[in-house]
């Protein structure tokens, strides 16, 4: 007998974290998560810049596995190779629903929305933004790179773009940032390259400089 594959859309629970108070906020954050992170830890790194003008969101990757055998630290991922089309629009129908309920509980119009994605989140950050259902003011690729099918045209027009690397990130290379700059260019997207000193990680005080230094 011939085996056949099949699918179908069911209804999942996802998790989120938040620091800060939406109600007097002014600039929204959504910090997505590397591979293997969860959420309930990633936020932390955020503490530095959470306040009553900063209102931070770290949503949690729909995928959970043990990080280690079968036991212990549990993590999230948001996609893998297997199923990926699929995988993919379920991670932006769950990032459209967040965004489109944390909205109605604010004036868009007297709040901004910054996207800050580290390591695997920053494909995940890349392709919602190009999904061109949320207005955001600022994608910030942070230890990670544009994904090769990644859809520019939001950027020409609507939002800043930045990528971000340590100077001894053990993933993002050079030889990675330099096929980064040649797509960018190809693209004619005028992105802000930045590297700081450190490795595959948010520092605090790096953050906090260059959420100064441009206005984020």
């Amino acid at each position: 007998m011939k085996k056949h594959k099949h699918k179908i859309v069911v209804e999942k629970t996802a998790h989120y974290y938040s620091l800060g108070n939406i109600s007097t906020a002014k600039t929204l954050w959504f910090v997505l998560h590397g591979y293997g992170y969860n959420a309930n830890y990633f936020i932390h790194k955020f503490d530095g810049i959470a306040d009553e003008e900063n209102f931070v969101v770290a949503p949690e990757g729909l995928s959970n596995f043990y990080v280690a055998g079968v036991s212990g630290r549990v993590g999230a991922s948001w996609m893998t190779k297997e199923n990926r089309e699929d995988e993919i629009q379920d991670y932006l129908n769950y990032l459209n629903s967040l965004y489109e309920t944390l909205l109605s509980r604010i004036d868009l119009i007297e709040v901004k929305v910054n996207v800050i994605g580290f390591s695997q989140g920053g494909a995940t950050a890349a392709r919602w933004v190009s999904d061109n259902k949320i207005k955001c003011v600022n994608l910030i690729l942070w230890a990670s790179v544009f994904p090769d099918d990644m859809e520019f045209e939001v950027l020409k027009t609507k939002t800043n773009s930045f990528l971000l690397y340590g100077d001894d990130d053990e993933y993002v290379t050079q030889e990675r940032v330099d096929k980064q700059k040649a797509l960018l260019e190809k693209a004619n997207i005028n992105c802000k390259l930045i590297e700081f000193k450190g490795k595959h990680d948010v520092p605090a005080e790096v953050l906090q400089e260059q959420c100064k230094l441009n206005n984020w």
